[in-house]
């Protein structure tokens, strides 16, 4: 039987479909694959004996190395020694991480791995660095249009991959300012907020971060224009960036910058300190 000019015409749909969704694959995935299969052969392994030996399905392996699938950190730990490969895979695994990230943050996010300070005021959320799993799952579940499992998953390790930041050596001087507002409103249900406080609580308390708590009341302050961040790197060049319905732009212009840094320095003095912030999370733990 002869194809009707509908099926043809889905066919030849699913066909572009298909080679947008193998385009728009990150590169730095497909390279990671193909460097995983080249060393996989090396060491005269097959997939299936790779996937044996490192607690990973046969198809599993195969979709990294077809760069279908990114690699997660707990695979490369496990495949690097295996395969005898002298670290290379573990010094693109932070790439790999992340081209988790949605697309229009990346630019912004290779400039954040490398600050040597960090501010930013978030009014609506928890800012990303700062959030549990369970939180930065249910922010990504809630995208509209919807977003399927495996990018809610990819987004999540994405976001997670960043807290590295935290903890990096040499440390990073971080400053977050979170609304009253945000810290109430139930993202994801009461558990998963209560864990959220802790994480507050636990990170704030850390001597190179600062956590600060608008509370809500205050009336007008320059944080009612919207979240935003400003970053100083290595090299003590300073960026600004903001997003909004997501859209993200990173701001160059040193004019620009300043009034962000203007900004900042204002609402540092209108927020709690560090001490009050911390006591205020703690009364929201406990009337829970």
């Amino acid at each position: 039987m002869r194809d009707t000019g509908n099926g043809l015409a889905a066919k030849a749909k699913a066909k572009v479909l298909k080679e947008k969704e193998g385009s728009e694959l990150p590169g730095v995935w497909v390279a990671y694959g193909k460097l995983l299969q080249h060393l996989r052969k090396r060491a005269g392994l097959s997939q299936q004996a790779l996937g044996a030996a490192i607690g990973y399905s046969l198809e599993q392996v195969a979709s990294v190395e077809q760069g279908r699938r990114p690699a997660k950190a707990a695979f490369t730990v496990a495949a690097d020694p295996v395969l005898n490969a002298g670290g290379v895979l573990l010094v693109l695994q932070d790439d790999v991480d992340r081209a988790k990230l949605p697309q229009f943050f990346r630019n912004f996010a290779l400039i954040e791995a490398d600050v040597v300070s960090r501010f930013s005021y978030d009014p609506l959320l928890v800012p990303g660095l700062l959030q549990t799993e369970r939180y930065a799952r249910a922010v990504f579940a809630g995208h509209c249009p919807p977003f399927s499992e495996e990018v809610v998953d990819q987004h999540t390790e994405g976001r997670l991959s960043r807290q590295k930041l935290l903890t990096r050596v040499p440390m990073a001087e971080l400053s977050f300012i979170v609304s009253e507002e945000a810290l109430r409103d139930p993202v994801g249900g009461a558990d998963v907020m209560r864990e959220q406080w802790g994480q507050l609580l636990e990170v704030g308390s850390m001597r190179n971060v600062e956590v600060q708590i608008m509370p809500a009341g205050r009336g007008f302050h320059p944080g009612k224009n919207g979240p935003f961040v400003i970053a100083e790197s290595q090299e003590h060049r300073h960026f600004g960036y903001f997003e909004s319905q997501g859209v993200g732009c990173v701001v160059h212009d040193a004019a620009d910058v300043s009034a962000f840094g203007l900004r900042c320095g204002k609402l540092r003095s209108q927020a709690l300190n560090v001490g009050e912030s911390a006591r205020l999370i703690e009364r929201l733990v406990g009337e829970t």
